[in-house]
């Protein structure tokens, strides 16, 4: 019925005048009521198919958006890991520059379960040239020597394991020391350094090259503690690393030209 009526205001339109235009703008309006009128229907249909979603479609869509969700956070944390390690990376290409050896960068892959020894294991082996003696470096400072090579891995004796010893010099006015290994990541200690020696805390301690076991000027530590005791003949020092030896996966291994065979 409302439908005819539209057809019959639209066809009438067609017959009026000029003069009557305002009726015809006002008949235009009340039909245009009626096409929404009619449209109704088609419109309340399309809302209970919008509105009268099942509980079940909706949480298997809840469901899909949480895994949509855990895959975007999983690829940031991989994004974050990526970013972090290219840093690492710029870092130890950065001293690699400072190094005057030729060096060969490798990566960790291994940690000695003996809780007695502090030892590492690398992916480069005699297949890369690797050979018993070689220093091994990060980014901030001496790590260790390799102290047993294999075709494609090493292992590596960091300088704090409690039987490691190297000679070392302060850098400030050139004194030697002995620096030897605690068992601790984080301590070294000078051996025999007489109460009257020029340390003091803060010097940079490398590496002297005495013994052609490591190449001069390598970084070795910090000196962050001296006791003077009245009772004794030497004095306590002791230094912090400057490697990240728990902590840097990236590494580098030096060549010196010189190829010293044994453990020290």
């Amino acid at each position: 019925m409302l439908a005819l009526i539209a057809v019959a205001l639209i066809i009438a339109s067609r017959f009026f005048s000029p003069s009557m235009q305002p009726v015809k703008d006002r008949l235009d309006g009340f039909a245009l009521g009626f096409y929404w009128i009619t449209d109704l229907p088609n419109r309340f249909n399309n809302w209970l198919d919008d509105s009268l979603v099942s509980r079940e479609e909706l949480l298997e869509e809840n469901r899909s958006l949480k895994g949509e969700r855990l895959i975007l956070q999983r690829k940031l944390q991989q994004y974050a890991t990526l970013a972090a390690d290219n840093a690492r990376l710029r870092q130890l290409m950065n001293s690699a520059e400072l190094v005057q050896d030729r060096v060969l960068i490798a990566e960790l892959i291994g940690v000695s379960p003996d809780p007695t020894e502090q030892v590492v294991v690398v992916n480069k082996g005699s297949e890369h040239g690797v050979f018993i003696g070689q220093p091994l470096l990060d980014a901030f400072g001496l790590m260790g020597q390799v102290i047993e090579v294999n075709p494609y891995f090493s292992r590596v004796l960091l300088i704090t394991d409690a039987s490691h010893a190297l000679s070392v010099q302060i850098n400030r006015n050139g004194v030697r020391a002995v620096a030897e290994g605690t068992g601790d990541l984080y301590e070294l200690k000078l051996r025999h350094v007489s109460n009257t020696i020029d340390v003091k805390v803060g010097d940079l301690l490398v590496s002297s090259g005495l013994g052609q076991r490591f190449p001069v000027g390598y970084p070795v530590a910090e000196v962050v503690s001296i006791l003077h005791d009245p009772g004794r003949a030497f004095a306590t020092v002791i230094a912090r690393p400057k490697a990240q030896l728990n902590r840097s996966r990236h590494v580098l291994l030096a060549f010196s030209g010189q190829r010293n065979e044994g453990r020290p």
